[in-house]
């Protein structure tokens, strides 16, 4: 395994600048996670900084190695969350002007977070990368000094003191750490000082944003073409040159979660210990959870970092509906039933004594009914399967929608019938800049050449919304949309095959 001595110096005197602004969190025993999972589950609680984040950490180590002429000058970011206030802070307890660059689709709440504590706020570009052109172009025109998220040694050796604050506060051998991972600066970190003792260091990454896993397995960095944001303090399209370096070298593993996986995981820490995290605060408990599972490990002593808790209010409510299907406590399922009178009391009764906590249905056609049901499980996928396999057996067609991102996201709360007269239809889902005009701007773009059939959003308390959008489009004209959807420079997925859209609303 290649050493890293070149750190020991850099984390020993990051050691000396950090308490300057940041604290020592506590690493809390979780007796009711450590219960259900039958090992004993600690978190490190990096929610308990004043910026609700560890990106302090790094960010105040770094700027505070800065010369004077450096310091006159001023510092920059880009950053749509955690490091931006990280920087803020850190540039405001050393008396050094901070601008931070932030894309136009960030929240207010994170604006106001930012402008609270000093920092001047530019609002440039769509996303993360046009507002890091922007930065770039401050330093080249007024010599500022960029202060980078994670791929910096010193914000490396910044980020690793958590790893230093673990080994003292453990009170004795450690088998597992679990870290989230966006750009790879926090586990580098942790794992340059915690390998001396040789616990294993684990990853944790959002499924839809495995930027690490693919490059290790690739040998190289890799480029994601397309990032979700549901997990926005983790979700990024490349890791770091220096995080990857170390990475590949010290890091044991890399596992993905699910965005459900991860909001069971919130939930969890809050019943626990009356925190809540963001969703990429959540990531290490996702990640321990599968580990747990896969390898059926009891007895061992295990750390979760809690990365961070800031959360927009707004959020908890998506949060809580996705955590009931990533304990397995809830299934989604759509259920054909014959069209007479009799026939929804008799799926009731055969649905059995369970809690259920949705029926939607609409009226189609004389034949059949098609119904969309959430019914509360107690014994989780088991209890699923067998559930679906009694359907089956007497006679009902089944489908399972409880992975179903589209079913999900929209058709649970859209369900009313079929549209017969809507020739042509094709079915996306798009990822919209939460931002006064972008629906306008789509509309703009698209002009008079295609009827839209079908429309649905949610405000999500996110940088951008999700929206299900049925349009008509002819056969000859498919090759003109899709250059069309080419130019708009938005995500898009295409789900005109759904299932959940073919029973329920196509």
């Amino acid at each position: 395994m290649m050493m890293f001595d070149e750190y020991k110096q850099l984390i020993s005197e990051a050691m000396q600048r950090v308490y300057a602004v940041a604290v020592k969190t506590d690493l809390d025993f979780a007796p009711l996670i450590s219960q259900v999972y039958r090992n004993r589950i600690w978190l490190k609680r990096e929610d308990q900084q004043p910026v609700f984040s560890y990106k302090l950490r790094g960010a105040f180590n770094c700027i505070s190695t800065l010369s004077e002429v450096e310091r006159e000058k001023g510092v920059v970011a880009a950053s749509a969350g955690n490091h931006a206030q990280g920087v803020a802070l850190a540039a405001k307890k050393l008396g050094i002007k901070a601008v931070i660059v932030m894309p136009k689709t960030t929240p207010e709440i994170k604006v106001n977070a930012v402008k609270r504590l000093g920092a001047e706020i530019i609002l440039y570009g769509n996303n993360y990368d046009e507002a890091n052109a922007q930065a770039n172009l401050l330093v080249q025109q007024k010599g500022m000094t960029l202060i980078p998220p994670f791929d910096h040694p010193l914000v490396i050796a910044g980020q690793a003191t958590i790893g230093v604050e673990i080994l003292e506060q453990h009170p004795g051998p450690i088998d597992y750490i679990f870290v989230p991972v966006g750009g790879g600066g926090l586990i580098s970190g942790i794992a340059l000082h915690i390998k001396a003792v040789r616990p294993e260091v684990i990853g944790i990454e959002p499924a839809e944003a495995p930027s690490m896993q693919q490059a290790i397995a690739a040998g190289e960095r890799v480029m994601l073409d397309h990032i979700g944001v549901f997990a926005d303090g983790a979700a990024v399209k490349q890791v770091g040159v220096e995080p990857f370096r170390i990475a590949r070298e010290l890091v044991d593993e890399i596992l993905v979660v699910s965005n459900d996986e991860i909001c069971a995981a919130v939930k969890e820490i809050f019943e626990d210990i009356r925190s809540i995290p963001e969703p990429a605060g959540a990531l290490a408990l996702a990640g321990l959870k599968q580990f747990v599972k896969r390898e059926s490990l009891v007895d061992k002593e295990m750390i979760a970092i809690f990365s961070g808790a800031n959360v927009n209010f707004d959020r908890l409510r998506h949060i809580a509906e996705l955590a009931a299907l990533g304990e397995q406590r809830e299934a989604l399922i759509c259920v054909t039933i014959p069209e007479r009178p009799g026939s929804f009391r008799a799926l009731c009764h055969d649905l059995g004594p369970r809690q259920i906590t949705e029926f939607n249905y609409r009226y189609a056609d004389e034949a059949d009914a098609r119904v969309f049901a959430g019914v509360q499980l107690r014994h989780g996928v088991e209890e699923k399967n067998t559930l679906i396999d009694n359907l089956s057996a007497k006679g009902y067609q089944v489908v399972d929608l409880s992975d179903d991102e589209v079913a999900k996201m929209h058709i649970r709360y859209m369900v009313g019938g079929h549209a017969a007269h809507a020739k042509n239809e094709l079915l996306y889902r798009f990822e919209f800049p939460e931002r006064a005009g972008a629906l306008l701007h789509f509309l703009t773009r698209m002009g008079d050449r295609w009827n839209i059939s079908l429309f649905h959003y949610r405000n999500h308390g996110a940088a951008y919304g999700r929206v299900l959008m049925g349009l008509q489009v002819p056969p000859p004209e498919r090759d003109q949309f899709q250059g069309f959807l080419d130019g708009l420079g938005m995500e898009y997925t295409e789900e005109t095959g759904n299932p959940a859209y073919r029973l329920f609303l196509s």
